[in-house]
C-alpha cells in the first residue's frame, strides 16, 4: 500500500488527458507493468531530459497487466505509445510483425548509457533477431529473472522443493499456488514430465519448452491435469500475501515477487525460501522498445538511455525487487553484502572478476542455476493451442466436492421455488372455488 499512494500521486502529477493542442513532442507516452518503477525516477527524468535538450516534456504515464492487453492497443495502431516495456516473447512478435523503430544511441551530451547492459543479456535479448534485423537495435533489457518454488519452510523441507515434483505431491494439496500463466504453466508441466530425460542430460529445456508438437502439448495437458486437484487458486499477484500470512505452503512464481514476499514474511515470522528446481525453469527478460507508431522517439531513446543509467537501475531495483540488466561495478559494489555466507559464480553477469561473490542468489541466480533455465520464446502460430489448453485446465476450476455442493444446492433451490409456487397456485385455486361458492350462493339467495 506504502507503493500505491504515491504511485497514484504520481501519476496524477504526469499525466491528465492528452490536450490535443499541446505539440506532441513536448509530451513523452510510456507504457509500463504496474509497481514496476522506481519512486520520482519520472520526475528526475524530466530534469534530465531538459538538461539534455533544453526543452520541457510532460509524462503521460500508464500501466498494463497482461503482454497481450498491451500489444493489442499497439497493433492496431490505437494508441500512440512513444515507449512500452514488454516480455520478451511478446518483443520478438512485434519484431516478427515490423512494429518496433530502432532505438537512437547518439545523444548531444550525455553517454549512451545503454552500453551499461551485461554482455550476457544483450546476448540473450539477440536470440530473438530477425534476418537483418538485430534485436538489441530495437530493445534494450531493463529486468530479468526466473521463475520457480517460493516456499514455507515449516511446512516444506528444502530437500522437497528442489524438484518441481513436489507440486503433484498430494501432501501439499489445497496449499498450492500457481501464478495465472500458461506460458510459465506449459514450461513447469513439460520440464517435470521429462525429467528422467533432463537428468540423463539427452534433451535441454530449452528444446523442450519450446516444443509444441502435438506430443508435447498432450503431454502438458495430460500433466497440468493430474496437478490441477493440488492447487488451490491460479493467482497475478495475491500469491505473495497468501504465502506471508501462511495460507499457502507453495507457490509457483517470479523471483522478484518471491524476494518481496521473502522481507514480508520474515518480519512477521514467516520463514520463506526460494529455489529454482533441478529440472531447470523459464529465465524471462522484459524490454524497452518504441512502437512504430510512436510519435516522439526521440524522447522515447533519451528515456531508455536514462534508465540504463547506473544510479537509476538501483534505484528502480530497490522499489521493485527484480534485477537490473544494468552490470557496471557501482551495481556490483552496492549488491554484495558480506553477511551472506555462500559465494555465486556471477562472471557470466559482471565479468570475469565476479566469479565468487556474496550476493543475494534469488535476485542473481549462481551460474549453475541459470545453465539450467531457458527462455521460453513466442508460441507464434501455436499459441491459440496452447491457449485452448489453458482454458481446459483452467475452465474448471471446481472440485467434485464443490460441484456437488453447488448442484445440491441448486436443486434445493429449484424445488423450494417449485414449492412456493404450488403453494400460491394452491391457494389461488381454493380463492377461486370459494368466490364461485359465494356466487352460487348469492344468486340462490336471490332467487329465493
Amino acid at each position: 500500500m506504502k507503493r500505491i499512494i504515491p504511485a497514484i500521486l504520481l501519476l496524477l502529477s504526469l499525466t491528465g488527458c492528452y490536450n490535443s493542442g499541446e505539440p506532441r513532442e513536448r509530451v513523452l507516452k510510456i507504457y509500463n507493468w504496474a509497481d514496476y518503477i522506481g519512486d520520482s525516477v519520472l520526475e528526475d527524468f524530466q530534469a534530465y531530459y531538459k538538461e539534455q535538450t533544453g526543452e520541457n516534456i510532460r509524462i503521460v504515464y500508464q500501466t498494463f497487466d497482461i503482454n497481450e492487453i498491451m500489444l493489442t492497443k499497439i497493433e492496431k495502431g490505437h494508441e500512440d505509445f512513444d515507449v512500452v516495456c514488454p516480455s520478451e516473447y511478446i518483443i520478438e512478435r512485434m519484431l516478427k510483425k515490423h512494429l518496433l523503430l530502432p532505438i537512437d544511441t547518439i545523444f548531444a551530451h550525455s553517454p549512451n548509457y545503454m552500453h551499461n547492459v551485461s554482455p550476457f543479456i544483450r546476448e540473450q535479448i539477440n536470440k530473438l533477431s530477425r534476418p537483418g534485423e538485430e534485436a538489441s537495435r530495437y530493445a534494450v533489457c531493463y529486468m530479468w529473472g526466473t521463475a520457480g518454488l517460493l516456499y514455507n519452510r515449516a511446512y516444506v523441507p528444502d530437500s522437497v522443493a528442489t524438484s518441481w515434483g513436489c507440486l503433484w505431491n498430494k501432501k501439499y494439496a489445497g496449499k498450492i499456488l500457481m501464478k495465472d500463466s500458461y506460458r510459465d504453466a506449459y514450461g513447469t508441466a513439460i520440464i517435470y514430465a521429462h525429467a528422467k530425460e533432463l537428468e540423463e542430460r539427452s534433451v535441454t529445456v530449452e528444446e523442450l519448452m519450446n516444443d509444441y508438437s502435438p506430443q508435447a502439448m498432450g503431454l502438458a495437458e495430460k500433466y497440468l491435469k493430474a496437478l490441477k486437484p493440488n492447487i488451490a487458486g491460479w493467482e497475478a499477484d495475491f500469491g505473495k500475501e497468501m504465502m506471508t500470512k501462511n495460507k499457502a505452503w507453495l507457490n509457483m512464481t517470479w523471483s522478484g515477487d518471491a524476494i518481496w514476499a521473502i522481507e514480508e514474511a520474515g518480519a512477521v515470522g514467516v520463514n520463506l525460501d526460494y529455489e529454482v528446481p533441478k529440472e531447470g525453469s523459464n529465465i524471462w527478460y522484459d524490454g524497452w522498445v518504441i512502437p512504430k507508431y510512436a510519435r516522439n522517439p526521440e524522447a522515447a531513446s533519451y528515456f531508455i538511455n536514462f534508465m540504463c543509467r547506473p544510479d537509476i537501475a538501483l534505484r528502480n531495483m530497490d522499489f521493485c525487487g527484480y534485477v537490473s540488466s544494468i552490470a557496471t561495478p557501482e551495481i556490483l559494489e552496492e549488491k554484495i553484502d558480506t553477511t551472506l555466507t555462500y559465494f555465486s559464480d556471477l562472471s557470466y553477469f559482471f565479468g570475469p572478476g565476479a566469479d565468487s561473490i556474496q550476493i543475494d542468489k534469488i535476485q542473481y541466480p549462481d551460474r549453475k542455476v541459470v545453465e539450467r533455465c531457458a527462455m521460453i520464446r513466442d508460441f507464434g502460430d501455436k499459441t491459440k493451442e496452447v491457449l485452448d489448453i489453458w482454458s481446459r485446465i483452467k475452465g474448471d476450476n471446481l472440485g467434485v466436492g464443490i460441484t456437488i455442493l453447488i448442484f445440491i444446492v441448486v436443486a434445493w433451490m429449484s424445488g423450494w421455488m417449485i414449492y412456493k409456487r404450488w403453494q400460491r397456485y394452491s391457494r389461488r385455486k381454493q380463492q377461486r372455488r370459494r368466490s364461485r361458492r359465494k356466487k352460487v350462493k348469492r344468486l340462490s339467495n336471490k332467487s329465493q
